[in-house]
């Protein structure tokens, strides 16, 4: 590598002010962002996303479930790009730098190999990956699951929001349904750059984290069918409580969860009640399970402990349980040559880091199942995030460009 590319930096401000002018587009009052896939803001944010990348000088092409690509040449067209990227839509209440920070690294990454009039021997293309998050329709990493074939096109297209709003209508009714079909755009490789949502970074002062694994996730849709009676007059002996039930089951996960720690975490994020009244004892409730680890010895362990302790439960409260494995995601473990690249980007611009295992599930980890893949962490403020408060720091987001700049050059090579 040159000395020029070797001591390039990006430009910070101009990523700082990317984050946050575009946090404008489904801003709330509480300093986050809602903006969920495919809504009017998320449209907004793609078009200002489109312009940018066009400005750039890149090719833009967006494919049937409306992930959007824009292709940088390199000197060697006959080779697949290095992919890098994210995702651009939140939680309902999320912050801006989730997805964001890694879709906008990305778009600076090109806008500084531009300004620096660096071509890489491999073109490069930066991606916009729709429906990340999952908070809108399901499953979470929606797109990216499609591209490796997890789920047909026809599938995704037809799942459905809480209001029965279909993908596919979503996708026309804010003109993001592309020509392309999923999958046509190849990589060499991809590098995801995201911010930590855990404490970990933050409380160790370590500025990079190089991920070398992800969680395995399970999810359940679960249903309790107890019965119906009156609160008053149905003595505590004689009552068939679906909501007591479901308060054990509760406590039973973070039992489980806890006796496989550290490596597992185990959640019961929704609990709908049928028809609730005050004075009607709760006879049927949905309730929604969520399970990770890195380990899959400790995924099936979790699995079989959780279906014992919820049979045993059910039938001393007389109760019927119902629990349906709706998606099971194996543990990530990346690339390891592209983690060494991380590790080497790091190490190179003297930013302190560490190993670590990304607890919430990414695009890149569906992408590694069928290309090498990598992933770049920089920390943020207690380790929150999914939360309005989510924050990082400006030298930090800066950090995360920079290492995941001088991977891709790594990667791509630079023409001489």
């Amino acid at each position: 590598m040159s000395r020029a590319a070797s001591n390039l930096q990006i430009d910070s401000a101009r990523l700082w002010g990317a984050i946050h002018e575009t946090a404008k587009f489904g801003a709330t009052p509480k300093g986050g962002v809602r903006r969920l896939t495919l809504s009017a803001e998320d449209k907004q944010v793609r078009d200002w996303f489109r312009k940018a990348c066009e400005d750039a000088g890149l090719e833009v092409h967006v494919d049937a479930l409306g992930s959007m690509f824009g292709l940088r040449k390199g000197r060697d067209m006959s080779k697949p790009p290095i992919g890098l990227g994210s995702h651009l839509d939140t939680q309902p209440t999320g912050g801006k730098y989730d997805g964001v920070l890694g879709t906008l690294a990305a778009l600076e990454v090109v806008r500084t190999l531009n300004d620096a009039g660096i071509e890489t021997e491999m073109p490069i293309c930066i991606c916009n990956w729709t429906n990340e998050e999952g908070s809108r329709f399901a499953p979470a990493m929606m797109a990216s699951a499609a591209y490796v074939g997890d789920f047909t096109t026809d599938d995704i297209l037809s799942r459905k929001d809480a209001e029965g709003v279909t993908v596919g209508d979503a996708l026309d009714s804010i003109g993001y349904r592309g020509a392309t079909p999923v999958g046509t755009q190849k990589f060499s490789g991809f590098v995801e750059l995201h911010i930590e949502q855990g404490p970990i970074l933050e409380a160790e002062n370590k500025t990079i984290g190089v991920v070398d694994s992800g969680q395995g996730v399970l999810w359940y849709d679960g249903k309790i069918t107890g019965f119906e009676s009156h609160a008053g007059s149905t003595p505590m002996p004689l009552r068939r409580d679906a909501l007591a039930t479901l308060s054990e089951i509760v406590l039973a996960m973070e039992s489980i969860a806890r006796k496989h720690g550290p490596n597992a975490v185990g959640t019961i994020g929704e609990a709908v009640i049928a028809n609730p009244s005050r004075n009607v004892i709760p006879g049927e409730i949905a309730f929604t399970v969520d399970c990770r680890s890195a380990d899959a010895a400790i995924m099936d362990a979790l699995d079989k402990d959780l279906r014992a302790a919820i049979a045993e439960i059910a039938a001393r409260r007389k109760v019927e349980v119902a629990l349906d494995l709706v998606w099971r995601k194996p543990p990530t473990h990346f690339d390891p040559k592209l983690v060494d690249a991380v590790e080497n980007a790091a190490e190179q611009l003297g930013y302190s880091h560490r190993r670590i295992t990304s607890g919430a599930g990414h695009d890149a980890c569906n992408l590694n199942t069928m290309m090498p893949a990598a992933m770049v962490f920089v920390p943020c403020k207690d380790g929150i995030s999914h939360n309005e408060l989510e924050d990082a720091t400006q030298p930090d987001c800066a950090a995360g460009a920079n290492v995941l700049m001088h991977t891709v050059l790594a990667l791509a090579g630079v023409a001489s």
